[in-house]
């Protein structure tokens, strides 16, 4: 056997065993939550990327339960902020407080200093806690009293807000939602999701165990980053976004009125990171369409502005973006498994090529 068809085989090994751990993680959330497949994954996708998430949905639907409970498994530092209409930024961030044995002052730093900040309900900020959020998202750090502290690592930010909230509401500006790499819609359950939530819940709630740690974690951010993107993959990617932007040259012109403002180049770079975590999970080093695919919709929903007739019509985001996924083809992947001369028992692992 040669010593690129050995390096091959350990490499699938390798990724084999990430995928199995990945897997042990995602169900040991699934012991508590029933259901809500999509939103735990995409939870994991968002830490395998270093992407912050937003959760939307009404309450009670388990996202501060989901949220928790992943941190659990996930292990690292585990915080809780609760957001309401009265917050200052010295509450979430620190502040500086005077001690009189020092004859000076000393920093006091705030509760966001952990792996994972749950941020309940972050649209009832007012805005200087938002700006304060904006810095520790974007930078990772916190500028208190003319000094930079910055935030562990890993990092990664959770937010929740509910979609039919009225009273003491600040909308999220769009510079803050594009700071989110995902924004997940969390559905009512299905109906035998509900009896099985009636059932596991109503006499002795189960609980998570953990399966990583920070190391572990920063080891599977750096193999997410590894992850290969091909040529024609990338170029799929830049033309998803550019869609957005001018989809009368996709053959879309019926979106030129819909659409006010398309997708960032964030939403580009976070299509690829978001992609090669899902790779990452699904056992593979290398990135299919059907990956950009399926992470699409919570990359690039938030980061659309719809014009005003789109709004008054009820159109949502979410379905321009799976109508903009249905219009742009994809490269198709062609596989190559070539067997190893003079060794038919030994396999290459098959890899794609694009065209």
């Amino acid at each position: 056997m040669s010593s690129a068809t050995q390096g091959q085989q350990q490499t699938q090994g390798a990724n084999q065993k990430v995928a199995q751990l990945l897997g042990e993680a995602i169900s040991q959330v699934q012991r508590v939550i029933v259901g809500q497949e999509h939103m735990v994954e995409q939870l994991m996708v968002g830490l395998l990327a270093k992407g912050h998430i937003l959760l939307e949905g009404v309450p009670g639907v388990a996202k501060t339960l989901a949220v928790r409970s992943f941190a659990t498994v996930v292990g690292g530092e585990f915080a809780r902020i609760q957001f309401t209409p009265d917050l200052v930024p010295s509450d979430i961030v620190g502040t500086r407080i005077y001690k009189a044995s020092q004859e000076g002052f000393d920093v006091e730093l705030g509760p966001v200093f952990v792996n994972f900040v749950l941020a309940d309900e972050i649209n009832r900020a007012p805005a200087k806690v938002q700006s304060a959020m904006l810095e520790l998202m974007a930078e990772k750090q916190v500028s208190i009293g003319g000094k930079t502290h910055p935030a562990p690592n890993p990092f990664i930010v959770i937010a929740t807000q509910n979609p039919v909230e009225s009273e003491g509401v600040y909308p999220l500006p769009e510079a803050q939602r594009d700071r989110f790499l995902l924004k997940v819609d969390v559905p009512y359950p299905r109906g035998n999701e509900e009896f099985e939530i009636l059932r596991r819940m109503s006499v002795d709630p189960p609980s998570s165990s953990p399966v990583l740690n920070p190391e572990i974690v920063r080891d599977l951010q750096r193999r997410a980053e590894d992850v290969f993107v091909h040529n024609l993959v990338a170029e799929y990617i830049v033309r998803l976004v550019l869609a957005t932007r001018t989809p009368g040259e996709f053959n879309m012109p019926d979106l030129t009125s819909v659409i006010q403002i398309g997708c960032s180049p964030r939403a580009t770079l976070g299509l690829v990171a978001a992609a090669r975590a899902l790779a990452l999970i699904h056992g593979r080093d290398y990135v299919l369409p059907t990956d950009v695919q399926s992470v699409a919709r919570d990359v690039m929903s938030h980061r659309l502005v719809l014009g005003f007739d789109a709004v008054a019509d009820n159109i949502n985001p979410a379905q321009v973006v799976e109508r903009i996924v249905a219009m742009v083809p994809p490269p198709t992947p062609v596989w190559n498994n070539n067997q190893q001369q003079g060794s038919p028992n030994h396999q290459q692992a098959p890899q794609p090529d694009f065209h």
